[in-house]
């Protein structure tokens, strides 16, 4: 039987001890900031995620499993979930049309790198999907993806993901968000094309985009 690999989420604790970092290094320069302008910034909205983000960034350079929380329009179809996320794209239109359209307006989509090492640093489409069993997780949509880079535009200039499906023919077919020379794309096509090796093999540079089951 094969064990499903999960990851415990942060602890109490462990925020608890965040939390008074930032109180100790808050009261060591409270000097350089004036009362009035610390109200002024207390006032500011969505401040807490604002000072958590960095935190966050840092985990990610650690971690090789990265969850991202976000809000999806299911109205948009697939082309304008596309093209909300600003990306220059290089996608096949009839792909794009048939990609999943997914379920659910709140989706927490799990990234993870597995170690391909023993695979001479490359994994089929197949084999991918075990991968995503071995996780607890199945592909997640391509809307949601697509979100997760609207929201978050930098996000794959670092950790450069996709996902991939079976259109109705049985083909393997993927969406992948990275950057290459300093310019943001996306990539909508079958298995086999541009953005992969020409015999459909992810190289180790990808990251994997999932949900839970």
């Amino acid at each position: 039987m094969t064990s499903i690999m999960t990851a415990a989420e942060m602890t109490d604790g462990q925020i608890e001890n965040a939390v008074g970092k930032l109180r100790d290094a808050m009261r060591k320069h409270r000097s350089e900031i004036t009362s009035d302008v610390a109200q002024q910034v207390l006032g500011t909205e969505n401040l807490g995620m604002m000072m958590f983000t960095p935190f966050r960034e840092r985990a990610e350079v650690f971690s090789t499993l990265i969850v991202r929380k976000v809000t999806v329009n299911r109205d948009r179809s697939q082309q304008d979930a596309i093209e909300a996320t600003g990306r220059t794209q290089y996608t096949e239109r009839t792909v794009v049309d048939a990609m999943p359209e997914g379920m659910g307006d709140e989706v927490e989509v799990v990234f993870f790198k597995p170690d391909l090492s023993g695979r001479n640093g490359s994994i089929s489409d197949d084999d991918l999907e075990k991968e995503f069993e071995l996780r607890g997780l199945k592909p997640a949509d391509p809307i949601s993806v697509a979100r997760v880079n609207e929201a978050d535009p930098a996000f794959a200039d670092e950790k450069p993901h996709c996902t991939h499906w079976k259109d109705d023919k049985g083909n393997w077919c993927y969406a992948v968000f990275s950057c290459w020379g300093g310019k943001r794309d996306v990539g909508v096509n079958r298995s086999g094309g541009y953005w992969i090796h020409s015999d459909g093999r992810w190289s180790d540079r990808w990251w994997f985009a999932g949900v839970r089951k």
